[in-house]
């Protein structure tokens, strides 16, 4: 019996090794992109400042942190990465490639972990804001609706005709494993 129970022991503290080992490469990996989002942002505010670069389009190289997505409710600022993938996600918040940035008139999609960088996303609701920082300038999104939708809905992903920040996580939130839904939420540019 003595075996058994130090057995499920070191089982326990290598599953805690583990997550420590995750969960510190992924705060290393959020940190990284934060820096280099916020010094994007502050190397092309000083270009804009000069007019160097006012006249040229907004691009983005894939896996780059370009922006932050600020979020007051939750008291954090985190980093935006061009791009949806695993890889992508594991950095910061991912931005949908095929999607607008702001100011373009469009849809912009945000995507992000419930249990990393949407930590405490249970807590978000109407008339909650965020606020996006740009290389070229800061806008602020009111959240004026949510949805649950299936995991494989992809109609929230469209033309919408005006700009929509539309931000979307895992569901529910407490969900442990792959969760079959995601909490989609719509905010709009204030005036």
């Amino acid at each position: 019996m003595k075996v058994i129970g130090n057995f499920i022991l070191l089982i326990g503290v290598i599953l805690l090794t583990v997550f420590a080992y995750q969960f510190y490469g992924h705060e290393q990996a959020l940190n990284v992109s934060l820096v280099q989002a916020e010094e994007r942002i502050s190397q092309e505010e000083d270009m804009l400042v000069n007019h160097d670069s006012a006249s040229q389009p907004f691009e983005v190289n894939y896996h780059e942190a370009f922006a932050t997505l600020e979020i007051p409710k939750l008291d954090k600022t985190l980093p935006i990465v061009e791009g949806t993938d695993p890889e992508a996600l594991e950095k910061g918040v991912g931005h949908l490639s095929d999607s607008a940035f702001p100011q373009q008139g469009e849809q912009i999609v945000l995507s992000g972990h419930r249990d990393t960088v949407f930590r405490g996303f249970k807590d978000i609701e109407e008339g909650d804001q965020f606020i996006i920082s740009m290389p070229y300038g800061t806008y602020t999104y009111k959240i004026k609706k949510t949805e649950i939708v299936p995991e494989d809905d992809t109609s929230v992903i469209r033309d919408m005709g005006e700009e929509v920040l539309v931000v979307t996580t895992c569901y529910p939130f407490n969900y442990v494993g792959d969760a079959p839904y995601r909490y989609v939420t719509y905010a709009y540019p204030l005036d």
